[in-house]
């Protein structure tokens, strides 16, 4: 049945409102089939990798003689990158892979630079050049980016974990250099000793770091740094004693004919050789008494083949360390108990007084009796249940053993008195000079009102003191509700361990915690350290963040008030 004459297509009839034929014009688009509408992305977002790139911390811990690199979460740093003199070549120069290629370490050793090529700073910044340290920094952290991370330089921000008693123009060379080259946001400073805090899960410690250039023992109470001493002992000192021992047993054909030569060895053997084979002995023990004249000694029974192979014996007990430095390339057989006598020098120097000693030499354990005996009493009982030790020294067999038990020795002979001397002893030891205990109740003067045991009257009202029933506090039951009461280990002389300063501070950056001393980018290109403000004329009710999500990830605005925390006190 066709449509009356005149009139258009039925609605229900009509394909074209339906779908465009194919080929049909008529303004219609081509569609194949369904799709999702096409939504406009907003200009603020970019690649998925640069949203990564802000969500990305970088972790750095810096050492004198290398730095551990990874990002915030990891339980342990990607890579760790080591300075030498390899790092201060030219671009181009590739005489480190020819097969006859040596570096010559008497060169260097004779313009002063045995072992301070393999340093990254020193904390005499007199006559040192900055911007080489810039440059070194630079270097060291593209390899780590390259090589371990595997990322590209795009901006990201920085966590750096720097010991506290870090100079300041070391510190602005560093940050220069960095907020230059790599255009961070923000960088982030954390201490290492709380970071050691953090990393072995304790809110108070005392963190003896046996470092390369000085032994640092901070007491960290509740998460604050104290109090601060240090030596000059160190993994310098070590190497050097052992660069003497293995010098003094050599033969007088191998030391050369020049007599003023001051090292005779590498720094990287000698280095070598304290870092495998260097041992600390134990603390000397005083034997039981002797045998009166009376009783026979007890001789322990022995074979008379034992006793003849006695030589080999004293033979087994010794070790060839081949030397590849010296003048001729040779073998030296030492005793294993000489390759003591390094830690021994170096730490210890057990063969003179005390008092033999300036505040900035003295041995370890007298110098952590000195840092826990000028604690308080309440901080030293929870710092010396909570000892760390740490750096690349702690690794040395022996070492944190002999150090605790001299310092067990140290407080069983003086105790926690802070005077010392003969006229103390001699007080201690004569009964007249000794102070009177305190006065009896009956001896008081007279008129002075008698107490009895079970009360006392007062303003003609009788008080029963020893029924008395203190009332209840209610702010105090509050304050408990939400802490820790199992008892808490105080008093006693322990050593703990910890995951390391990376690990503390990758927990503390993935918690999103705040940190005081956060430098913008911005301010410090605009103002560099000059711009920090001091400690006291720091707004803390501004400066302080909650541990919710922000923290380190905020950057301090441009025109509030920021500090370098510690490292602005100096």
């Amino acid at each position: 049945m066709s449509a009356p004459a005149g009139s258009g297509p039925l609605p229900h009839r009509s394909v074209a409102n339906i779908r465009s034929p194919s080929g049909a014009g008529h303004g219609h688009r081509h569609q194949s089939g369904p799709s999702t509408p096409l939504r406009p992305i907003p200009s603020n977002f970019g690649s998925p990798s640069s949203l990564r790139a802000d969500e990305e911390m970088v972790i750095i811990e810096f050492g004198t003689r290398k730095l551990h690199v990874g990002f915030s979460g990891d339980p342990a740093p990607r890579g760790c990158v080591w300075f030498g003199p390899d790092q201060q070549r030219r671009a181009g120069d590739f005489r480190e892979w020819q097969a006859d290629y040596r570096y010559d370490w008497k060169s260097a050793a004779a313009g002063g630079l045995w072992g301070k090529d393999h340093e990254l700073w020193q904390y005499d910044v007199r006559g040192f050049d900055l911007g080489l340290v810039g440059d070194k920094l630079e270097r060291a952290l593209r390899e780590a980016f390259t090589k371990y991370l595997l990322i590209d330089s795009r901006p990201r921000r920085m966590v750096w974990i720097l010991p506290s008693s870090l100079p300041i123009p070391l510190l602005s060379a560093a940050l220069d250099s960095i907020f230059s080259r790599f255009q961070p946001p923000t960088v982030s400073l954390l201490s290492s000793p709380l970071a050691l805090a953090v990393g072995a899960g304790v809110r108070s410690a005392l963190v003896v770091d046996l470092g390369w250039s000085e032994t640092v023992v901070t007491s960290v109470y509740e998460y604050r740094e104290v109090d601060s001493k240090r030596s000059i002992r160190g993994g310098r000192m070590l190497v050097e004693q052992t660069h003497n021992l293995l010098a003094k047993h050599l033969p007088e054909t191998q030391k050369g004919s020049g007599d003023s030569q001051e090292h005779i060895l590498s720094f990287e053997e000698c280095s070598d050789i304290a870092t495998r084979m260097a041992w600390c002995k134990p603390r000397h023990v005083s034997g039981p008494n002797p045998p009166s004249s009376d009783t026979l000694a007890t001789v322990q029974e022995q074979d008379e083949v034992e006793s003849g192979d006695r030589p080999s014996s004293k033979r087994m007990g010794s070790v060839a360390i081949p030397l590849k430095s010296s003048p001729s390339p040779t073998s030296l057989e030492l005793p294993f108990d000489a390759l003591a006598e390094p830690c021994e020098n170096a730490f210890f120097d057990s063969q003179y007084s005390p008092a033999s000693f300036d505040d900035h030499e003295l041995p370890l354990p007298l110098l952590v009796y000195r840092s826990l005996l000028q604690l308080p009493v309440d901080v030293r009982s929870l710092c010396m249940s909570r000892i760390i030790f740490t750096g690349g020294c702690s690794n040395v067999l022996g070492l944190r053993g002999r150090i605790l038990d001299e310092l067990s020795q140290l407080v069983l002979e003086r105790g926690w008195d802070p005077v010392q001397g003969k006229g103390v002893e001699q007080l201690r030891a004569n009964s007249k000079l000794k102070r009177r205990g305190p006065r009896q109740a009956g001896n008081g003067p007279p008129g002075a009102a008698s107490q009895s045991d079970d009360g006392d009257e007062q303003d003609g009202v009788w008080h029963d003191a020893a029924n008395t029933v203190p009332e209840a506090d209610l702010i105090e039951e509050q304050l408990k509700r939400g802490t820790d009461r199992r008892p808490r280990v105080e008093g006693e002389m322990r050593a703990i361990e910890s995951l390391g300063a990376w690990s503390g501070a990758s927990l503390v950056t993935h918690l999103k915690a705040p940190a005081i001393a956060t430098i913008d980018r911005e301010v410090w290109l605009l103002h560099g350290a000059a711009g920090a403000s001091k400690a006291g004329d720091v707004d803390h009710k501004t400066q302080r963040q909650s541990l919710g999500p922000g923290g380190l990830m905020r950057g301090s605005a441009a025109g509030s008030a920021w500090t370098l925390g510690v490292w602005g006190a100096s």
